[in-house]
Formats: structure tokens, sequence, C-alpha cells
């Protein structure tokens, strides 16, 4: 299905899977970030701040999902992206989206998606707006 073919309402044709996220992979987004925060893979640092675990780093996911949607419509048509953090995540979560088309107008589109957790809860909202050249 072509998702600029969607009406409101619709879901989009394709979900999105994140996980389980590792250590590893948390260490390795610290890296091409250059987010060096400890509270992501130190242990020690994390359970001293009062955390259980080290946790994910937002923009891991909000990146993750925010690339693929961008992949779905096209790269050259993201206009606008907005994320809001509603849970923490934590290493062995694994995250799936939900997603719609929230309004179509001429040739802009935007989108509602969310990413839940393993337990069911929201962990992100994303909104997203694209727009094809004429």
């Amino acid at each position: 299905m072509n998702v600029w073919q969607l009406k409101v309402g619709d879901s989009l044709p394709d979900s999105f899977c994140l996980g389980p996220i590792s250590r590893s992979d948390i260490v390795r987004y610290q890296g091409a970030s250059g987010d060096f925060q400890p509270v992501h893979h130190d242990e020690e640092f994390a359970r001293k701040a009062g955390y259980k675990a080290p946790l994910v780093v937002g923009m891991y996911p909000a990146g993750a999902i925010s690339l693929w949607a961008a992949e779905l419509f096209g790269p050259e048509s993201v206009r606008q992206t907005a994320f809001r953090f509603s849970a923490m995540v934590w290493p062995g979560d694994t995250l799936k989206s939900e997603g719609q088309l929230a309004s179509r107008d001429g040739a802009k589109r935007e989108i509602g998606l969310r990413l839940t957790n393993q337990q069911g809860e929201c962990v992100l909202t994303c909104r997203m707006t694209f727009e094809r050249e004429a």
C-alpha cells in the first residue's frame, strides 16, 4: 500500500519493533551520539541515582522510530517531528509501534505514533509531518 493514499484514521501498513534492547545497544548509541551520561551505562551510578538499572537513552528509541517513519514516507518529505516521553525504557525492553494517519491536507500528511513496551505501557508518542513536492 502507498502510505500517501491513506485516509485519516487509517493505520500505517507496517509496524516497528525495537529490541530487546541490550546494554551493548545503549553503549553503541552513546558512542554514536556523544551522550556519555553514566546513568545510561554504569550500574552503580544508576543505582545511586535511584534507578533500578541504567536506563536507555531516550533519543535512541525516538530516533529509531522517526527513521522508520521517514523511510515509509521518504526522508525528503519530513517537515516536522515532535516527541513526548511518558515512561522510562530499560535494558531488555522490547518496543512496538502503532500508528495512524492523523491529518491529510493536499500534499501534507501528519501521523501519530505510539511506542509501547512488552507490558503494553506507552513509553513514547511521536507526531510527524510529511509533505511531498508537487
